[in-house]
């Protein structure tokens, strides 16, 4: 693979459209236009691992993919600004590195389902332990693929929402450039490939795959494309971000103690480092800008350390062959530090009562909502199912005559939802709240 076809700003849909010149490059574009997107507002109301907030403000989804848009943008330039140095004749876009990865860290949680990753067990469960298990036969049958249903993944999802032509939308979905595009998607394989726990893209959207693959000269290995370059960078800002913050949420939520949490934080830096920085976080008194100050800084060390990691392991990347992720590869005492906080979340953070009782209530309600919503779309003559069926945006395929199509309008429509929205519609049409007469 080669950075110039890598990086190529040529449009997913608008290939044979005019399109009128900008100040703004291509790549920024694609910024501006998932930022003024419906689907982007509605992450703010989609949990991210915690509750959404109370009295106590933690991150939702859309702060969290903010944050690891900015991370994704400083990772960017400092590859980017290395790349134009080793390679000074080339005519590659290397500038534009940091506006690709930003716009693709933004998009990058677009596709997942409300109630955070607990949204994606729920609808694999259903399909796998639920009712939705008796529509495997059906769907084998007409050749849909029953593995992109088994095995939901948001990434998948992402890719579809992104550059699916929706009933009334416009051809290549959002028209992103075929670089932001590929850059998004972690899991370049499909969902009935041998092994695969996660996947990049549904049945509906391989030729898409194919077709963004092609323009780009993305390498096909082992019945499996190779991930973009670019992926690794978004990969490691999400890594960054939401295990250094799920530090942060803990403390503030008080499933971390002050010192666990400065413990934690402070295992980061060593030497003089450590003692400068010490000095500095005691300038102030407040725990909570104490904590924001150490949390800065292991971001700034961490984004330092993975772009080194990354120009590193160029070669290996654009020839398909590095394995693993950037984060892995970091050097101590960072490493030891980061998987100390991985230990600590998975045990104290990802297992607490909090976060299962959003587990818990996600699959109930996950279960009901596909379960009446799909019974609708099978039998849309029914009385009960056309007054359903008027919920739906008339963006979502109803009228599907194959059993897969129907069933992905049902999650196309489920996983669009916020976890408000999604809890206010199964309280009424279990009859909980019903208007006031």
């Amino acid at each position: 693979m080669n950075w110039q076809q890598l990086l190529s700003d040529k449009r997913l849909g608008m290939e044979h459209y005019h399109d009128r010149k900008h100040d703004r490059t291509d790549f920024q574009r694609d910024y501006d236009r998932l930022i003024f997107s419906s689907p982007f507002r509605r992450m703010q109301n989609k949990t991210q691992v915690f509750p959404l907030p109370g009295s106590i403000f933690v991150h939702n989804r859309l702060t969290h993919s903010l944050e690891v848009s900015c991370v994704g943008r400083s990772l960017g330039a400092s590859v980017g600004r290395s790349l134009e140095e080793r390679y000074p004749s080339s005519e590659a876009h290397f500038g534009e590195i940091s506006s690709i990865v930003s716009a693709a860290c933004l998009a990058h949680d677009m596709g997942n389902p409300p109630f955070g990753h607990s949204g994606e067990r729920a609808i694999q469960a259903y399909f796998s332990e639920g009712n939705g298990a008796k529509l495997e036969e059906q769907v084998r049958n007409e050749g849909g693929r029953w593995e992109d249903f088994l095995n939901f993944e948001g990434n998948a999802n992402t890719l579809r929402l992104l550059t699916h032509r929706f009933i009334g939308r416009r051809s290549g979905g959002f028209a992103l450039t075929y670089a932001t595009l590929a850059s998004i998607v972690k899991y370049p394989w499909a969902s009935a490939t041998a092994s695969a726990k996660k996947f990049g893209y549904f049945q509906s959207e391989e030729d898409t795959c194919r077709k963004i693959a092609g323009e780009l000269g993305i390498v096909e290995k082992n019945n499996r494309y190779v991930r973009h370059p670019l992926v690794y960078l978004v990969e490691a800002a999400d890594d960054i971000c939401y295990q250094i913050m799920d530090i942060e949420d803990a403390h503030k939520l008080r499933l971390l103690t002050y010192d666990e949490a400065i413990e934690l934080f402070l295992s980061f830096f060593d030497g003089d480092n450590l003692k400068h920085t010490q000095e500095t976080m005691n300038i102030v008194s407040d725990s909570n800008e104490q904590i924001a100050y150490l949390r800065s800084g292991i971001i700034g060390k961490l984004v330092d350390e993975c772009a080194r990691v990354f120009l590193h392991y160029e070669e290996d990347i654009l020839e398909g062959q590095f394995e693993g992720t950037i984060i892995s590869r970091i050097s101590d005492p960072l490493k030891t530090a980061y998987n100390r906080c991985s230990e600590i979340a998975y045990r104290k953070i990802y297992a607490s009562k909090e976060v299962v009782d959003i587990e818990l209530a996600g699959y109930h309600i996950f279960s009901h909502l596909i379960d009446k919503l799909t019974e609708a779309v099978n039998t849309p003559t029914n009385a009960y199912s056309r007054l359903l069926l008027r919920r739906v945006p008339e963006q979502y395929d109803i009228n599907a005559t194959s059993a897969y199509g129907k069933i992905q309008c049902v999650l196309d429509y489920i996983s669009g939802m916020t976890d408000v929205y999604a809890l206010d519609l199964y309280r009424k049409i279990t009859g909980m709240s019903l208007p006031a007469v």
